[in-house]
């Protein structure tokens, strides 16, 4: 017994110290899959539960329907104390009162070895769930995939993963939780390569699929072998001369997800606003948008929660044209307002319904205008409801095999991909980069331009620079020098802002200091060379080159 135990802990202590083999990372892959999975399908549950205890419906799916026999105050009520409890959780719990989502986990993979924050990331977790039980307007997915890098994050913490296998195992997490979500393995996978890692490689591809596999499989244990949504039987190509008509949709629909993105940062800025200068404490602010998504849904109730329902009638016509157009624009802004109010939520699920509200209105007007030429309106709200949500995402290749997988109609296949392309090119001019790298950006956190631009951003200048006394550095003297005529950085900037230096003043070293507080002279530390800063970034270069590659 002794012997086994002690030649556990020597494995365990290889394993922090040499990394995973591939057989054990596998393992370890299948592990954090079951664990993401699970997660997943707990939240899932968990929002079922409480909209029940909340709302009173036997069938969550038929919310949007039982909610119009509610009292008129009871549907505006739930959103303003669920409002209020997010934001309680959001201030005692991050420090910046923001929920964490998609972005924060693309973040994490570039820039934080595969880690994303704990603390933070469970808070927001609990706050997407309350959003969506009690009346918010946003979806379930981004939630749960941020939760399963949590979950990645502790396991990479455990074994102490190098960048790379933290990056794999949070590529792992991620497939299964969106597998998990949809009961769509091949996306999930696709998924977590095409929007996480934003790569493909080949040595990540096998534990990945094996993570997302694990997801489904605990998907289909839970609801059995069935898709999210039901399309009719009608719902086929008539002509292939019918396809510029599903081109025009793509662009219609790139139109439509660049005004839905441009609407939420818009109503984010005036959340900002409104704030700074009212000085309203950030624990109220998702109480007052609850306030207007209570007003909302009074009228509309089809803006509550994750909006399957209303998907469904769009994808099998049971809505009129007139409810179409006017849904999906309510639904835009009831979104805009939920996340100006940073109550929580993805923009998976929302996007997926305002384009599926989007297409069905355009094929009731296309197939008005050429009955003889056209086939189902629905096959459009089919792919109006993948273009939108690709535009979004910026991920054209898994939104698609999420359409596919979530009707289980691969016989679409054309007119979705066709509308598809249309949009996401659309939509990335009138925007330039996906919703999630926009708002990275907007945090001035720069990977759309991908590694190049981003990696400079991941070295600290004191990390880099040579010590005031070492053998190779400038004399003191010169050093002093610089500094009296302003020429000098803090040891806590990064390279990113370090380079431009180099280049404006022409210089071959730079005095790196520690700022002193008040008035007092900066603190010299050493100096920082451009030829030791471009080998840092080189080096940078050369190992995500050989990640994405090998």
């Amino acid at each position: 017994m002794a012997d086994a135990v002690s030649a556990a802990r020597r494995s365990w202590r290889v394993l922090r110290e040499r990394g995973p083999g591939q057989v054990q990372f596998w393992f370890i892959a299948l592990m954090v899959g079951i664990a993401a999975g699970f997660a997943a399908l707990f939240f899932r549950r968990g929002i079922e539960w409480l909209q029940s205890t909340l709302y009173g419906v036997d069938d969550t799916q038929l919310l949007h329907s039982f909610a119009a026999g509610l009292p008129w105050y009871w549907i505006w009520m739930l959103p303003v104390i669920g409002g209020l409890v997010v934001g309680l959780i959001l201030h005692w719990f991050t420090p910046d009162g923001r929920v964490r989502t998609v972005a924060d986990v693309i973040e994490g993979a570039a820039l934080a070895d595969g880690r994303v924050e704990k603390r933070e990331g469970w808070a927001s977790a609990a706050a997407s769930l309350i959003t969506l039980s009690s009346g918010g307007s946003s979806g379930r997915e981004g939630p749960v995939v941020h939760l399963a890098a949590v979950i990645s994050t502790y396991v990479s913490d455990k074994i102490n993963a190098n960048g790379i296998t933290g990056r794999d195992l949070m590529g792992c997490a991620v497939a299964s939780a969106v597998s998990a979500s949809f009961n769509a393995p091949i996306a999930g996978a696709l998924f977590a390569l095409e929007v996480v890692l934003r790569h493909f490689a080949i040595n990540a591809f096998a534990p990945i699929v094996i993570a997302s596999v694990a997801g489904t499989v605990i998907n289909r244990l839970e609801f059995g072998d069935v898709t999210e949504f039901s399309l009719g039987s009608d719902c086929a190509l008539e002509f292939y001369w019918e396809l510029p008509a599903f081109l025009i949709l793509g662009l219609v629909a790139g139109v439509v997800a660049a005004v839905f993105m441009r609407a939420t940062f818009w109503a984010e800025d005036i959340g900002n606003d409104l704030q700074r200068r009212t000085g309203m404490p950030r624990w109220l602010r998702p109480a007052l948008a609850g306030v207007l998504l209570g007003g909302i849904a009074i009228v509309f109730h089809h803006i509550i929660g994750v909006g399957y329902e209303t998907t469904s009638d769009a994808l099998t016509g049971q809505l009129l044209l007139h409810e179409a157009i006017i849904f999906a624009i309510v639904k835009v802004i009831a979104v805009a307002i939920t996340f100006a109010g940073r109550m929580g939520g993805g923009v998976f699920s929302p996007s997926l319904m305002i384009g599926a509200l989007t297409g069905l209105a355009f094929g009731m007007i296309a197939t008005g205008i050429f009955p003889d030429v056209s086939g189902s309106e629905t096959l459009y709200a089919l792919a109006g409801m993948g273009a939108v949500a690709a535009a979004v995402l910026g991920a054209p290749i898994s939104t698609t095999l999420i359409v596919f997988e979530l009707t289980g109609d691969w016989q679409t296949g054309l007119a979705v991909m066709v509308s598809v392309s249309l949009s996401t090119a659309l939509a990335s001019r009138m925007v330039h980069r996906s919703y999630f790298l926009t708002q990275l950006e907007r945090r001035n956190i720069h990977l759309a331009a991908g590694p190049q631009a981003y990696l400079l951003s991941m070295f600290r200048v004191g990390n880099v620079m040579r010590p005031v006394d070492g053998d190779n550095t400038a004399s003191q003297e010169a050093l002093l020098t610089l500094i009296e005529q302003g020429q000098y950085i803090d040891r806590q900037a990064t390279l990113e802002r370090a380079m431009p230096v180099f280049e404006s003043a022409g210089l071959d070293f730079i005095p790196v200091v520690t700022l002193a507080p008040g008035n007092a002279p900066p603190v010299l530390e050493g100096a920082l060379y451009q030829v030791d800063a471009l080998k840092a970034y080189n080096r940078a270069l050369a190992a995500t080159a050989a990640e994405e590659h090998r």
